[in-house]
């Protein structure tokens, strides 16, 4: 997005006072949402009698979220409130490491794991995922690119982990 168009945006959030809080709560519950869905399939899910499942939804959202982590932190891209000089919708505490967005990473990701152990709930945080990261690029925490490689790389390690391992 351009400097404009988040101009633009920031201003139809700002002029009304129950928009930002509903950005961010709508922002709470697809971040809250995903946590959840990961806690119920490691935790509670019924016929988690085998332990290799829940080793491999383990390991496949969490190698590739550390490794996520550190290409974000080589790159250390700035965040387009940063490029741009503006303020955030969603606060944000420190700068840089934009890329990718590692919240639209981890619902895709568990939520493609998802779609291979119960498909509804898969499908349901693939919804909520496409929602974050509008959330996210419209807020000018993220760039488009971040959140489309981090929906990329989360379906990509889901496919690796549950459909070709």
């Amino acid at each position: 997005m351009t400097k404009q168009q988040l101009v633009s945006i920031s201003d139809w959030f700002h002029a009304s006072p129950s928009r930002i809080p509903a950005l961010k709560a709508v922002n709470g519950v697809c971040v809250l949402s995903a946590a959840a869905a990961f806690a119920y399939g490691v935790l509670w899910r019924p016929g988690l009698s085998d332990p290799k499942l829940t080793l491999r939804l383990v390991l496949t959202c969490g190698v590739p979220f550390v490794l996520l982590s550190a290409v974000r932190h080589v790159l250390d891209l700035p965040r387009p409130f940063e490029v741009y000089d503006l303020e955030p919708l969603l606060p944000r505490e420190t700068p840089g490491r934009s890329f990718p967005s590692r919240h639209v990473f981890s619902i895709f990701v568990i939520g493609t794991c998802f779609c291979y152990l119960e498909p509804w709930i898969g499908w349901a945080l693939i919804g909520l995922g496409a929602v974050l990261g509008a959330l996210r690029v419209a807020s000018a925490v993220h760039f488009e690119r971040d959140v489309l490689v981090g929906a990329a790389a989360g379906v990509i390690s889901g496919v690796i982990g549950f459909g070709l391992i």
